[in-house]
């Protein structure tokens, strides 16, 4: 359910609402099929990994979501049998060590905005990561909403392992946050990589899929997302985001402010009335 048919300037849609269906994506895959994005990383020979290139045009796109009128949730994953390994040595970590300060600080404010991004689009993101997911891959992973694994995900924050440190693109904020300060440290300070079954009991992985239906189960999670009120949906990543920085009574009133929005919303108004409607046979037999 969406809010999406409601009227709107045209002046004011023009420039705050755009269809991303037929956009062309140039660095990976691009499809959009019942208000699900699927981004998948498409160069399986090399295990998946993320050029200057990709990097910049995954920032662009989603930073362009937040005006999506036909996107309502992200899957990311990568071809064949891995998600991502990271930056590629060759066009990436080759190229950096030539680099000066201010460049360098061009690129590591690049990927780092790529978080943002999607931590700042309103749709949820769904990870359905399989084999290595290394590095960058890692990071792309963890700043996913939900996340899928298999048996065989090998997630490494692998960074000390090149010589830099585990603070890479917000993973010092986010990723205790998910599992733990210990846990988080121990990754960050050793790259070893987390196993399937580590990531699902230490809750970076919602569930263990089958490789073979990873990408099914991803998508289908995804599409039960979008069944859901998609302005409140957006909501609640805002404030799951936001509330990190605030007192507790700081969010209880945000809380109390985001909630009164989603009360004025169709989607509040259509539930109630599928509520009322679903018991109304009930007391018509009493």
């Amino acid at each position: 359910m969406n809010d999406s048919t409601e009227r709107v300037d045209p002046a004011l849609a023009a420039g705050n609402r755009k269809a991303l269906a037929g956009y062309r994506a140039q660095h990976f895959l691009w499809q959009v099929q019942e208000g699900v994005a699927t981004v998948t990383l498409n160069r399986p020979e090399r295990k998946n990994p993320l050029t200057f290139d990709s990097y910049a045009e995954l920032r662009d796109l989603f930073g362009q979501l937040k005006y999506a009128t036909d996107v309502h949730a992200v899957v990311i994953a990568g071809a064949g049998d891995n998600f991502c390994s990271g930056g590629d040595v060759h066009e990436i970590i080759g190229p950096l060590v030539r680099l000066q300060a201010p460049e360098l600080l061009m690129f590591t404010r690049m990927t780092g905005d790529l978080v943002k991004t999607m931590r700042a689009c309103p749709q949820p993101i769904v990870a359905a990561v399989d084999g290595v997911c290394a590095g960058a891959g890692a990071i792309v992973a963890m700043a996913s909403d939900l996340r899928l694994g298999t048996a065989r995900s090998k997630t490494a924050f692998l960074f000390n392992r090149v010589g830099l440190a585990g603070c890479d693109m917000g993973a010092c904020a986010m990723l205790p946050r998910i599992i733990g300060q210990g846990r988080a440290s121990e990754l960050l300070y050793t790259g070893r990589a987390m196993t399937g079954e580590e990531g699902e009991r230490w809750g970076f992985f919602n569930k263990l899929c089958l490789p073979e239906h990873l990408l099914e189960q991803a998508q289908a999670m995804a599409r039960d997302l979008v069944q859901g009120p998609t302005f409140a949906n957006g909501i609640t990543k805002t404030m799951l985001h936001q509330e990190w920085a605030m007192t507790l009574e700081q969010a209880i009133e945000a809380e109390a402010q985001a909630q009164a929005l989603c009360m004025l919303t169709q989607d509040f108004r259509r539930a109630y009335e599928a509520f009322v409607a679903k018991q109304k046979p009930r007391f018509e037999g009493n």
